[in-house]
């Protein structure tokens, strides 16, 4: 395997929000499909319409690539959506890689993500607007009264998946629904002068959003023919996100519990062994479907390379960037709650990967259990750190050099979670808190009693503590950190934390730095953008007396 060091240069790209179809006919009248002829074609060859719709999901775990200055070149930190969730989470407070040269995400431990002409948050920005110019022409070209019922069904997935779209990028412009009149991000309508769009508001974004969930959730059934694409389950959990955001805390509990019917929680043996890997386990609502062909284009730029420490192809496992928890969460973990052992203990040792054995394909040696710890294989896996993740398995197996991980988008045990804070948080706590002490004493910790763990904290911080340790990894961190209006506490002063010095800060919840800033590239296109400001790159070790609520 060929490791590349992170360039020292970050390109921009001009912001494209035109589809990808490349079947669209053209008329020697007017150069381009109308709207009519576009509905009239699709109604006639529904194939066409479907080439758009796939588009649409396909590419969501595409890289990006195409930045200037790489000749198309691939990026080891280019892999779609699952690239931007992976870089919220390394945002935040709890999950870490080492600061050496082989990290590509250096820029979100450090924060210079807010870099107008660095590529990572230039990624994170453009495969939204892309996804959202192929969706806008799958809702164009479908007349909204088509008795087709295929072409109806594209339509809603088309108006779910942009509300998802937007939801990648609104939290993350703006503080949350309490400033409602703050500006967020653009959002791109028919009518709309690209050359000239300002920023929507925070209520105009997320009200946008809602509109579009309601109309699938009016539209769409739980049939599909994929995890990988949107039914009335999905939808419904959407909108439970959306509800959760905006503060609307009754029907977020109510979609929640929608969304969730016909799933089970992950049982305490199916999360014993690493997992979290196959669009296939049952707990999962929704997921990114990688196929084996995508993953072969180039096996280093995909989740599973970062993501799971059992690739035999991947950066984690090679250069010691396997992603680790912060110690000041593992340690308010219980001993008794199976998840401790998603990750390795100071010891270098989880029960988790007892039957597992990790072969070197050139010499024939091996290692199994705590063995792969230590074991080392020339240029393809490095020794591991205590604290690193197990949590996601490898769907090829272990050591194997086909990236091709599934990633989860929504699972069961979001939506209970979601349920169980939406009826925390409208009046219903001892509901709550059966509910949650049913899904974490059942499915994870047979010990777990909530009010003794309200002796460490409120309820609302027990529930955030139990979605930060639940989706750890799953991109949630800053989602929940911004709507929740908490600081980023990584440390809690000198000798606390384990993550590296230069990521060791923190960062006060009205720090303008944790909004997101524009690409240069969109500010010169966009004049009607006005760019955030406010707040200071972090340093190492500011701000070391806050705290979070949750790991105080």
């Amino acid at each position: 395997m060929k490791l590349y060091k992170i360039s020292l240069v970050m390109f921009g790209a001009a912001l494209l929000t035109t589809s990808c179809n490349d079947i669209d006919e053209q008329y020697p009248e007017t150069g381009v499909l109308t709207k009519e002829q576009n509905q009239e074609i699709n109604e006639i060859v529904p194939e066409r319409a479907q080439a758009t719709f796939q588009g649409m999901f396909s590419i969501m775990a595409t890289p990006h690539r195409g930045l200037p200055g790489t000749a198309n070149a691939d990026r080891a930190d280019d892999f779609g959506y699952v690239m931007a969730a992976f870089s919220l989470d390394l945002e935040g407070a709890d999950m870490f890689m080492q600061n050496n040269n082989y990290n590509w995400f250096s820029v979100c431990g450090e924060y210079s993500s807010r870099n107008a002409d660095y590529a990572n948050p230039y990624i994170r920005y453009v495969i939204p607007y892309r996804q959202i110019g192929i969706i806008n022409d799958v809702i164009s070209g479908i007349d909204e009264n088509t008795d087709n019922p295929d072409l109806l069904n594209q339509r809603a997935q088309a108006f779910a998946m942009r509300a998802y779209a937007y939801m990648a990028l609104a939290p993350y412009f703006a503080f949350n629904y309490s400033h409602p009149d703050d500006p967020c991000i653009p959002i791109l309508k028919a009518d709309t002068d690209y050359g000239n769009n300002p920023r929507a508001s925070v209520k105009e974004v997320w009200e946008s959003i809602k509109e579009d969930l309601d109309y699938a959730v009016a539209n769409l059934t739980a049939d599909r023919t994929g995890k990988d694409q949107i039914n009335v389950n999905v939808a419904y959990g959407l909108r439970a996100r959306a509800n959760l955001y905006m503060g609307n805390y009754a029907e977020a509990a109510a979609d929640a519990e929608k969304a969730m019917q016909g799933f089970t929680p992950a049982s305490q043996a199916e999360i014993s062994v690493p997992a979290f890997c196959n669009l296939n386990e049952h707990n999962w609502i929704w997921g990114i479907n990688v196929p084996t062909e995508m993953a072969q284009i180039d096996g280093s730029c995909t989740s599973s390379s970062w993501l799971s420490a059992f690739s035999g192809d991947g950066y984690a496992a090679a250069t010691e960037n396997v992603p680790t928890i912060n110690r000041l969460l593992y340690n308010k973990i219980a001993d008794t709650d199976i998840r401790k052992n998603w990750w390795l203990d100071e010891n270098l040792h989880t029960p988790n990967w007892a039957g597992l054995t990790w072969t070197d394909p050139k010499t024939g040696a091996s290692a199994t259990g705590d063995e792969i710890a230590k074991f080392e294989i020339e240029e393809l896996k490095a020794a591991f750190l205590p604290l690193n993740s197990v949590k996601f398995g490898m769907k090829s197996g272990v050591g194997s050099i086909i990236n091709n991980n599934d990633f989860p988008l929504m699972r069961v045990e979001e939506m209970i979670l979601i349920q169980v804070e939406g009826l925390a948080k409208s009046g219903n706590e001892a509901r709550a808190k059966q509910i949650l002490e049913n899904f974490v004493k059942t499915y994870r910790d047979p010990a777990y009693s909530v009010e003794a763990n309200l002796q460490q904290r409120g309820l609302s911080d027990e529930i955030w503590f139990q979605r930060r340790v639940e989706l750890w990894g799953e991109g949630f961190f800053m989602f929940d950190c911004k709507r929740l209006g908490k600081p980023v506490v990584r440390t809690h002063g000198s000798g606390t934390t384990n993550q590296p010095a230069a990521f060791a800060f923190n960062i006060a919840a009205t720090d303008g730095w944790l909004n997101m800033r524009f690409p240069q590239t969109e500010m010169d296109n966009n004049k009607g953008v006005v760019d955030n400001t406010g707040g200071q790159q972090p340093v190492a070790g500011q701000n070391p007396n806050l705290r979070d609520g949750v790991t105080d």
